[in-house]
């Protein structure tokens, strides 16, 4: 009967990166980042729906999904916030 090897990395990749070449970002400017990034998103779509109702010539297509991208993308963040102040949360609790 024939044996499973395990598989075997060759690669380190920690090894090939460079001291620098990171960039670290908090927690707080990679959250403040996609909160720009979602009103953003926000105000692309409020144009288009306005533009739209104005009689521009918009395909209401591409407004439906301007829309829904930009719900979507809220209804993410939102999520992630309520998964940060959870575990907030929790973390007060076990201090004493």
């Amino acid at each position: 009967m024939n044996t499973i090897e395990p598989v075997r990395f060759t690669v380190d990749p920690i090894a090939d990166i460079e001291e620098g070449s990171r960039s670290e970002k908090s927690f707080l400017t990679v959250l403040g980042e996609s909160i720009e990034k979602v009103n953003n998103l926000q105000l692309d779509a409020e144009r288009m729906v306005t533009a739209f109702s104005a009689g521009e010539d918009i395909d209401i297509h591409n407004v439906m999904i301007a829309i829904e991208r930009a719900n979507l993308a809220l209804s993410v963040v939102t999520e992630v916030r309520n998964r940060a102040l959870e575990a907030y949360q929790e973390m007060m609790r076990m201090v004493p």
